[in-house]
């Protein structure tokens, strides 16, 4: 087989961290390999935010085009073609996908490697490239960016059910009569109401009582009720124990306490979590560790407890998201390149989850705030109590923030509203700069703006409810 390729830096995964810091060591004029067994781009240009998102802007144009008559413009009916739709969100992917090849390419110093990448020492890994061609590889650093896939939950019969993912289910090219969601996640919540715009009937499954498990009750509530609204019919605290293909499609037999019936469908996704991609690694033989799920366990800077060998983004515990995977990158290079002090304590955590109206969440929700034992007063307001957006006949949601009762900083939010990233992220922005709430209530913002709704929103403060 020959002697190890020997790299300065091999990274393993093309994804939103990877594929920056790849770059970046090799500029810095290091040897460096990137090694990629499936598309360059990762889960979000190939699987994630990028087509995900371009099918949610789809959505949201026929959910609008119904909705014209609320305007006073009147149209005729909408009728959804999944295989133009399909195939815009093909290209977007793929020109995305191309970008991301393109730069790698174009940088000196820099080998893409297509291959799946096994661990054989510490440092040391085989590549198997074009069937039985094997690549060894020696790196005086080692970066884990494998990411993860979605995962099945254990469902008597699921397994010869004809079931989608978050994957598979964007490459319909027909819209289905009713989608059965496992799960009410982030996933489910987003695909659910693209696909009932689309003109699906949706039924979403949770086995919890709220939608959304992380985010605060008042604040799954609100959402809850967007979703019951656009017509998704929503069961809590449900658990599915058996599957079985039907000539029409799929059914699921569920249970409620004593009760159990039958759920009918033409489709199944299951949304119901993911797991890191780390199982085909052999971690073991390079001395990586992992935890029970098989996240790769990483110190404040983003090492693995095996020298010389770092892991970012969604293959390592914490929250999973692009912006993450791509921060990830920031401390790494901080930290080997320039030499300065970064890590991921005191990281600011932000999202948005694209349903609509959007849901935009930063920092501590009141659930966290208890547990901290943050003495903290609350914010809230209705979003029809904004006059933008009752202009643009978009009042639905909410805004929430925390403040600390004796600096006056804001410690969280979650905006259930129109463009509520963006409104996330005007508030995010006042936390990086510590602001205190007072900045943004006696703010001057100009009219009608959805961000004057900050000064309503801060003029509110209230005593915690019940606990959550």
């Amino acid at each position: 087989m020959g002697d190890a390729e020997q790299f300065e830096a091999v990274v393993i995964g093309t994804g939103q961290g990877g594929v920056p810091l790849a770059v970046a060591l090799a500029r810095a004029g290091r040897k460096t390999a990137i090694v990629e067994k499936g598309d360059v781009g990762g889960s979000c240009v190939n699987r994630g935010c990028t087509p995900t998102k371009t099918m949610v802007a789809g959505s949201r144009v026929a959910y609008l085009a119904r909705r014209a008559s609320d305007y006073g413009v009147e149209t005729g009916p909408v009728d959804v073609d999944m295989e133009k739709v399909r195939a815009r969100k093909r290209a977007i992917v793929e020109e995305f996908r191309s970008g991301s090849e393109s730069k790698i390419e174009s940088t000196e110093g820099l080998e893409l490697i297509r291959g799946e990448a096994v661990f054989s020492g510490l440092r040391e890994m085989e590549v198997r490239v074009e069937g039985e061609t094997v690549r060894r590889l020696k790196g005086e650093q080692i970066f884990i960016n494998t990411g993860s896939r979605p995962v099945s939950p254990r469902i008597s019969g699921l397994e010869d059910v004809p079931a989608l993912d978050s994957t598979s289910i964007m490459e319909l090219d027909k819209v289905p009569d009713h989608l059965l969601i496992l799960g009410g996640g982030y996933i489910g919540v987003e695909f659910g109401q693209m696909f009932r715009r689309y003109g699906a009937a949706v039924t979403i499954i949770q086995r919890g009582y709220q939608l959304l498990s992380r985010e605060d009750e008042d604040v799954a509530k609100a959402v809850a009720g967007v979703l019951a609204e656009d017509g998704i019919r929503l069961l809590f605290g449900v658990e599915t124990t058996h599957a079985a293909r039907t000539d029409g499609g799929v059914a699921l037999t569920i249970r409620r306490g004593e009760e159990e019936s039958i759920l009918r469908g033409s489709h199944l996704l299951v949304a119901t979590g993911r797991v890191p991609e780390t199982d085909g690694l052999a971690l073991e033989e390079a001395g990586v560790e992992v935890d029970e799920k098989g996240f790769v366990l990483v110190n404040n800077g983003l090492e693995t407890s095996a020298s010389g060998i770092y892991a970012l983004g969604d293959v390592k515990p914490g929250p999973a998201f692009t912006h993450i995977s791509y921060d990830d990158f920031r401390i790494l290079r901080t930290r080997l390149l320039e030499g300065e002090e970064a890590g991921l304590e005191g990281r600011m955590i932000a999202y948005t989850v694209f349903m609509d109206p959007q849901l935009g969440v930063v920092g501590m929700t009141e659930k966290v705030a208890r547990r901290a034992g943050r003495d903290y007063l609350v914010a809230r307001i209705p979003m029809n109590w904004v006059a933008r957006a009752l202009e643009m006949d978009e009042s639905r949601g909410m805004m929430k923030a925390l403040v600390d009762r004796s600096s006056g900083s804001i410690l969280g939010a979650a905006i259930l509203g129109v463009e509520g990233g963006e409104l996330m992220s005007l508030l995010q922005v006042a936390m990086m700069g510590d602001l205190p709430y007072t900045a943004l209530r006696d703010g001057v913002f100009a009219h009608p703006t959805l961000a004057e709704a900050m000064n309503t929103l801060f003029s509110r403060l209230e005593e915690p409810g019940p606990q959550l």
